[in-house]
Order: C-alpha cells, then structure tokens, then sequence
C-alpha cells in the first residue's frame, strides 16, 4: 500500500471522526446529551451505530471530545517549561494565556455548551473525573522531576489541581448566566476570570514559587 493511499485513508478516518462529532454536538445542543442516543448521532452522520462507537468508545467522549488534551494541558505545560522556571509559574503563564485567547479547553465553550454540560449528571461526573486524571498527570509529570519526594510532588500537584478546578468552575458559571453570541459579555468574562486566576495564583506563591523549578 502507498504512502499516498495511507495518507487518504487517514484523512478519511479524520473526516470521519470530525464529522460524527460535529454531528453529536449539534443533537446534543438541540435534545440534551441524556436524550441524545447513539442510534440518533449516526443516523444524523449517516454511519453505522459501530461506526460512532469505533471512534468514540464512551457517549461522553462525544461531547467532550478533546478530553485527551485536557487530560495532558498541565502536565505538557510543565514539560516544555524552560530552566530556571517553578511550576507554578509556568502554570500561572500558560492559564493567563489560555484566558487571553479564550481556549475552549479551560471552559471558553460558549453558553449553550455550558448549559448542555450542567444539565447533565453523565457529563458532570465525567468532568470530574478528567480533572482527577489531570491531577493524576500532573503529578507524574512532577513525580519525574522530583525523584525522591513522591508526597511532595502529590502535594504540588493537588494545589495547583485545585486552582484549576477552582478557576475552571469560576467561568463556567460566568458561562451559564451569558447569552449566546454575546461577544463582549465573553471579554468582561475573561477580563474578570484573569483577575481571579492573578489571585489564585499569588496566593500560591508563598509555598510553592521556590519548589519545581527546572
């Protein structure tokens, strides 16, 4: 088989992929996610039903799609900090950054998607658990650079973990009261979420600013 043949195919696959869960978030908008079935989302994306399971093993892997991304963002982030940089700072620059260009990965997902998400026990218990598995990252990524101190690289990790949740929580529930298309309710959303994420993380600064550095 070519190259060229194998490089279709997976465009194909991609295509594929993108197209079932384009289809699945606009049920999911329309009808609730707990509505919403499996038999709905591949007769709208015109698949077999084994088709959107091949590539989506978990319904809520549909709606949250770059679970994946969100799993790794702070551990990647730690990863590719440069010498001489704390955790916690690489942390406070990548969230402060992440708030600037409204990423939809720390909760920039428009209001509509917000309301989907809180309505729904399903997503909300998996929510959870993608942060706990973000903790979990985290605190591999800080166990291999501080070999010796297991408990001190779990106790980093949690604080940090924690302003996470807490500042994640803080827009979607700035998310939930918008309207949608509102552009510049998104903005003041963001400029007073950047204040809280300032707080949080100065607040940290005292016990974790001289640990984890590179």
């Amino acid at each position: 088989m070519s190259t060229d043949t194998l490089g279709l195919r997976e465009q194909k696959k991609r295509e594929t992929r993108q197209a079932i869960s384009d289809h699945a978030t606009q049920l999911f908008l329309e009808r609730g996610f707990d509505r919403t079935t499996i038999a709905d989302i591949a007769a709208a994306a015109r698949v077999a039903k084994m088709t959107v399971t091949n590539y989506f093993p978990r319904k809520e892997d549909l709606a949250l799609d770059h679970h994946e991304e969100f799993v790794a963002g702070p551990a990647s982030t730690l990863a590719r900090r440069p010498a001489g940089e704390s955790a916690l700072a690489a942390m406070r620059r990548e969230y402060l950054a992440a708030i600037e260009r409204h990423d939809a990965i720390i909760g920039f997902t428009g209001p509509a998607f917000a309301r989907m998400i809180a309505e729904s026990p399903t997503l909300v218990a998996r929510l959870r658990e993608l942060h706990d598995l973000r903790e979990e990252a985290l605190a591999e990524q800080l166990a291999a650079e501080m070999p010796g101190d297991p408990v001190g690289a779990r106790a980093v990790a949690a604080q940090l973990a924690a302003a996470d949740r807490l500042i994640f929580r803080e827009l979607q529930a700035r998310m939930l009261t918008a309207e949608d298309g509102d552009d510049a309710a998104i903005d003041r959303m963001a400029a007073e979420v950047t204040e809280i994420a300032r707080r949080v993380f100065d607040l940290l600064e005292p016990s974790l600013g001289t640990l984890a550095i590179r």
